[in-house]
């Protein structure tokens, strides 16, 4: 009661945000007659005042009224579009890092040239983020028009660019792209061996389109980079076999669809050990001996395939593969693949060939990915849903627009019927209702399943309609054109991010471009086009009298936003319509998370077969429903950022460390304070601390220096001296090793020296981070079993990750130290030290490592065979020829003794 009447004095916290916005449209508003009396000349200069402004010290805030005029000037005259006031503030909610929520038809992808001009003007790079290649193209096609009038740059990210063209479109003050795109760039960025190979620059405002869809939906996918690793599809056919024979008996597995989880009864497990043995899967021992956890696992995930995924929702077979459908728009998933095995258990399944498993390079989540950016803001037409988790997570504030018009779209209450059969019976009678009026009509499916199954309804039935699903996807832009069209029938697997506006009669302009295409300027051209827009004029008249778009709910989605989103798409700019939902018991969103009396309560109300219940009640009881599982979704969201954000803070300090590495020119200093710390660390292993000599692990630290340095030092014999400790053998070990290193450095020459000392560094830090990320994979699956021993799993997690942390930063000094002590050269005249097809190559017998294609070096005489390559021979009796030596490295002249302690002592 309280808070209804502080609401109704002070006005929401949504009203006041719109205030502060609302202050400055005015003054925005008086600018324009002074940009109308500018010619288009003067009108493009502004760019370069505003440019010249902000290098002597003013903000992009100040220039807010100007830029957002000049903008709006622009547009009319480029785009024939204006700004409307309520599309200026939607600028001004994006320029201000927040969400603007803005209804379908409202116009965002030009709200968003208002807050992507005055961005672009510091000359950083804008990111405009959409949820696909033909959002980025066509947007980026439309609005680079404007943007060039006002002298900026745009470029496009699409897949299967090579590295020059994606430079040269970051380079760009605008670039329009996919999030899995920006998102696999930055990955591919911190793989790259040399700075000047990276194609992003460093991150500074992204406007995300459908924020929601993102930011939300796609948060809990990671994106991944990935390399083959064992191949065991063999193993995946056999075991599929097997869960095929397990699955008939519903006695031996436990499903929870709420959880999305399967299990194994004790039955079950009794019944796959015996198939699997009858298979010859298992040999000897039981299924859960520790020698066949691999095939727990892949039981595991065949298990899964055959229980929790089905074809044609979760994902099609197309072209011999299996494709992720996205289960929020509808849409194929080309180059997404499930990881840890299931998508080979799919593929099994499906009996289509099996891929390679891979194993993670790389990896970050979309949460964390555009954390990175400095400043970050997004549009869409349902984000109030979500405000609760922008905030908590991205720290962004939600701000709903008001539309342009007001909204004369009918909502009317859910229809809810005892079966599924009698649900579509009457949805098939209303679309022949509304279709004989010539009302166009947007029916809303969750699967191409369900869309299948009511167009073959529609068939029997002579009505004609169009599909538009994940089969269907290259006729998208052309179906959605034509579905305002008088009569028109579409059904859509969901309407998430489609891009194209359902306009009443028809979008013109996509018709002239179809049935036009290819057709040069010409009188019969412009009559041709004339005509269509006639056509269209007369189709929106016919449309608007018949009520508008009737959009038809076919089931409603676990998500709100997903509902809305289809609603929204009637109704745009104050045009009329209508929308109306239809609901079944066996809809899984009831059959999962709604009450199990339910249905026996409809019955004792008398209902009768293909009698529906409408009421408000019904309505916001499936609301509060779609709530909780909406609650529970940020839940799991939140719960895999905590264990991302533990691998995102080693994940920066790690690219960090790359990049530094990259743009150092000599490393030699990293490589001398790498081998101090591998030396006391061997030291330390073998010699105890206040020990006596004969306690000394002589042999086992003997064998140890000669494994990582490749030297045979008298260390027994050091021990027997009087007053010897473990600090002065640590000290004599340094001494050989600089030694060996400094004499090798002589020998190759400064240049070659340093190139082969940052391509070991690269690749081993390379090496030893994929190997880590494998480790932390396999720790996180099963480190919810702490919960078990009273202990906090996150903590656990956070705990052990980061001593694997440091395990890894040893690892690598150890491997790089014994590398550089190994690396040999091919003698004079037999390699380019900078050809593409060298490659590095180490030791062998050094576990863990792979060589790593690089350029520099190839196999060849050993080091005192070896001339120098590419540089002038560093003579350690002659300083002149030592060149300029870093003040931390081995001084050339053979002592041992770093330069700054010995010949570049200051005195």
């Amino acid at each position: 009661m309280l808070a209804s009447f502080v609401r109704a004095l002070f006005g929401t916290a949504n009203d006041r945000t719109l205030k502060m916005f609302q202050r400055r449209v005015p003054e925005i508003n008086a600018l324009e007659p002074q940009m109308q009396a500018l010619d288009d000349a003067a009108l493009a200069a502004k760019t370069g005042e505003f440019r010249e402004r902000l290098a002597q010290g003013a903000t992009l805030d100040s220039l807010l009224p100007e830029a957002f005029a000049v903008a709006r000037e622009a547009s009319r005259r480029v785009l024939g579009m204006r700004h409307f006031d309520v599309q200026l503030i939607g600028g001004m909610v994006l320029q201000a890092g927040r969400i603007a929520e803005m209804r379908t038809g409202e116009g965002k992808t030009l709200v968003a040239t208002l807050a992507v001009y005055l961005s672009a003007l510091a000359g950083k790079g804008v990111h405009v983020v959409t949820v696909n290649d033909y959002l980025a193209s066509r947007d980026a096609a439309e609005m680079s028009r404007l943007y060039g009038f006002l002298g900026l740059t745009t470029g496009t990210i699409v897949p299967n660019m090579p590295d020059e063209a994606r430079r040269a479109a970051y380079a760009a003050d605008i670039t329009y792209g996919t999030n899995n795109e920006f998102g696999f760039d930055y990955l591919r960025d911190n793989m790259k061996y040399r700075l000047e190979e990276m194609v992003q620059r460093p991150f500074y405002h992204a406007i995300v389109d459908e924020v929601d869809s993102i930011l939300i939906d796609e948060a809990r996918t990671p994106l991944i980079i990935s390399g083959p690793a064992e191949d065991s599809s063999d193993l995946y056919r056999a075991v599929d076999e097997v869960v095929v024979r397990l699955v008939q008996d519903p006695a031996t597995y436990e499903k929870d669809e709420k959880f999305r989880s399967v299990v194994l009864t004790d039955a079950g497990s009794d019944k796959v050990e015996d198939l699997l043995r009858e298979a010859g899967v298992l040999d000897e021992g039981g299924l859960y001996d520790l020698h066949h956890v691999a095939v727990v696992h892949h039981v595991q995930q065949s298990l899964r395939a055959h229980t929790l995924f089905s074809r044609d929702v979760d994902y099609i077979v197309r072209g011999g593969k299996v494709v992720i459908i996205d289960e929020f728009t509808g849409r194929m998933m080309e180059g997404r693949r499930y990881s840890d095995g299931l998508h080979q258990a799919l593929e099994a399944k499906e009996h289509v060939e099996v891929q390679q498993e891979n194993q993670t390079l790389a990896s970050i989540t979309f949460q964390n990915f555009f954390r990175l950016y400095p400043k970050l803001s997004g549009m869409t037409g349902t984000a109030m849903t979500e405000a609760d988790e922008f905030a908590e997570i991205y720290k962004l504030d939600v701000v709903e627009i008001p539309t342009n018009r007001p909204v004369a779209r009918k909502d009317e209450d859910d229809e809810i019927y005892l079966t599924e059969a009698e649900k579509f019976a009457a949805v098939t009678r209303l679309i022949r209702e509304v279709h004989e009026r010539n009302q166009p009509i947007l029916v809303g499916t969750t699967s191409i399943e369900k869309s299948e199954a009511l167009s073959a309804l529609l068939k029997q039935e002579n009505i004609p309609h169009n599909v538009l699903n994940a089969r269907f996807h290259e006729m998208e832009a052309k179906i959605v054109a034509q579905a305002g069209s008088p009569g028109a029938i579409t059904i859509a697997t969901n309407m998430a991010g489609r891009g194209t506006d359902i306009k009443l009669g028809g979008n013109v302009d996509m018709l002239i471009e179809q049935q036009l295409e290819g057709m040069e300027p010409s009188p019969e051209r412009d009559a041709a086009e004339q005509a269509i827009r006639d056509r269209v004029t007369r189709d929106h008249e016919i449309v608007k009298q018949a009520g508008g778009l009737f959009v038809i709910g076919t089931e409603r989605h676990e998500s709100r936003r997903i509902d809305n989103q289809l609603r929204g798409r009637a109704g745009r700019q104050g045009d009329p319509g209508n929308s109306r939902f239809f609901i079944s018991l066996q809809d899984d969103l009831m059959r999962i998370f709604g009450s199990d009396r339910m249905g026996g309560m409809f019955q004792k109300m008398g209902m009768k077969e293909g009698e529906a219940i409408v009421h408000p009640w019904l309505s916001k009881a499936l609301e509060r429903a779609q709530k909780k599982v909406e609650a529970r979704n940020f839940d799991m969201r939140k719960n895999t950022l905590k264990y991302d954000d533990v691998m995102n803070d080693q994940r920066k300090e790690v690219y960090a460390q790359r990049r530094e590495y990259m743009s150092t020119e000599d490393v030699s200093s990293i490589i001398a304070e790498a081998q101090e710390d591998v030396i006391d660390a061997m030291v330390a292993r073998h010699i105890p601390e206040k020990s006596f000599a004969e306690q000394w692990d002589v042999d086992g630290l003997h064998a140890a220096v000669n494994k990582t340095f490749a030297l045979d030092l008298p260390i027994a014999e050091w021990a027997k001296e009087d007053g010897m400790d473990a600090e002065q053998v640590a000290e004599r070990i340094s001494q050989a090793a600089t030694q060996a290193h400094a004499a090798r450095a002589a020998n190759l020459g400064p240049d070659l020296m340093r190139f082969i000392e940052k391509q070991v560094l690269l690749t081993t830090y390379d090496a030893v981070w994929k190997e880590h990320l494998h480790a932390l994979d396999q720790m996180r699956q099963g480190i919810g079993l702490r919960a078990y021993g009273q202990k906090d799993p996150l903590n656990e997690y956070k705990h052990e990750a980061f001593q694997l942390f440091t395990i890894m930063l040893e690892e690598m000094r150890e491997r790089v130290v014994s590398l550089v002590a190994r690396v040999e050269v091919a003698p004079a005249g037999t390699v380019d030290p900078f050809a593409d097809t060298a490659e590095v190559h180490a030791n062998p017998e050094i576990p863990g490592f792979e060589s790593e294609p690089g350029p520099g070096l190839s196999p060849g005489a050993a080091p005192e065979m070896a001339v120098p390559i590419g540089a002038s021979a560093i003579m350690p009796d002659d300083p002149s020829s030592w060149g300029e030596t870093p003040r931390n490295a081995p001084c050339p002249c053979g002592s041992g003794k770093k330069y700054k302690h010995c010949h570049g002592r200051l005195i």
